[in-house]
């Protein structure tokens, strides 16, 4: 089959299996074709099942069928076409190593088996029928595969019978820790506001009481990792962790001043650190009058300069 066939194909076969209009585009139809490894000239019998991350199945579509994404593309497709496959049932995330970080760089996604055998009978005589068995148990696999993925989250406990789930990671673990161990040690009675996900932005967000402490965040404002209030002292904690990105410098430091500028509690910088060798990497870009903990060493603060320890400071 020629490029026009087999892209008319693909979007055919996402009709059939029910996708959303969103998801029945040259996007989504191309991003198939790249996990069938299905290159012009080939048949859907001769589909395959590699895994692919998705700077791989970009540089597949451009290769093989002429259309080049540009790079802020890649989260398009992760967020848009992706992530729907995988909810669906047609294809499997990480199968090789399902406990890896959603933001590893060794991401990858596969062809789900059962799906593999139905898309190498399109345009065969037993395409109907098979597709009719396999809409029957779509449900039952999509549904056994997000609960793979559940089992693999990173629970936090935040409170006495109360749990949050986050994608495994590191960057997960050490909010944990934020959570479990710095808030316990440093902010006694912490009330979580907020807690990000590399899965999910908005991992948990008790919305209500940061609109009450007069700060309103709009959809595309980029939230620290985690929001903690301080109900003794009237505080509120802007925890960012690190474990790959940078830590609150002055740009973040800004940023974040901007971001939270209504606040009626005063506001608390802090950057959280697994450990002091990754510390050590940003030891010249931290702000001043910030707040840093290590994991490896809980029951400690490191404090940035400034008039007093653990506290806010007027805006300049």
């Amino acid at each position: 089959m020629n490029k026009k066939a087999l892209l008319s194909s693909a979007l055919q076969v996402l009709a059939a299996l029910g996708f959303p209009k969103a998801q029945q585009n040259d996007r989504s139809a191309l991003s198939l074709l790249a996990l069938l490894n299905l290159q012009p000239r080939r048949n859907w019998s001769q589909a395959e099942s590699p895994l692919m991350g998705i700077t791989p199945i970009m540089d597949w579509i451009r290769d093989h069928y002429d259309k080049a994404y540009a790079p802020n593309t890649r989260e398009t497709i992760r967020r848009q076409t992706m992530h729907q496959f995988v909810d669906a049932g047609l294809a499997i995330y990480n199968p090789d190593n399902p406990t890896r970080a959603v933001n590893s760089p060794a991401a990858v996604y596969q062809i789900e088996p059962f799906a593999l055998e139905l898309l190498r009978s399109f345009g065969t005589a037993a395409w109907n029928n098979n597709l009719n068995m396999y809409l029957e148990t779509r449900q039952t696999l999509a549904a056994r595969y997000a609960n793979q993925r559940v089992q693999n989250l990173v629970p936090v406990q935040i409170a006495p019978g109360k749990v949050i789930k986050l994608s495994p990671g590191e960057h997960s673990e050490l909010i944990r820790e934020i959570i479990e161990s710095f808030a316990a040690r440093f902010v006694p009675g912490a009330v979580l506001i907020y807690a990000g996900d590399t899965g999910e932005k908005w991992g948990y967000f008790e919305e209500p009481l940061l609109s009450k402490l007069g700060v309103e965040i709009e959809a595309h404002g980029k939230m620290p990792d985690v929001v903690l209030h301080y109900p003794d002292r009237h505080w509120l904690l802007l925890v960012e962790s690190v474990t790959s990105h940078g830590p609150v410098n002055g740009k973040r430091h800004a940023e974040l001043a901007k971001l939270f500028a209504g606040s009626k509690a005063g506001l608390v910088y802090v950057t959280a650190f697994p450990n002091r060798s990754i510390m050590s990497r940003y030891l010249g870009e931290i702000a001043w009058e910030t707040e840093v903990w290590v994991a490896d060493a809980p029951s400690h603060l490191i404090h940035f300069n400034g008039e007093r320890f653990l506290g806010p400071y007027k805006s300049q």
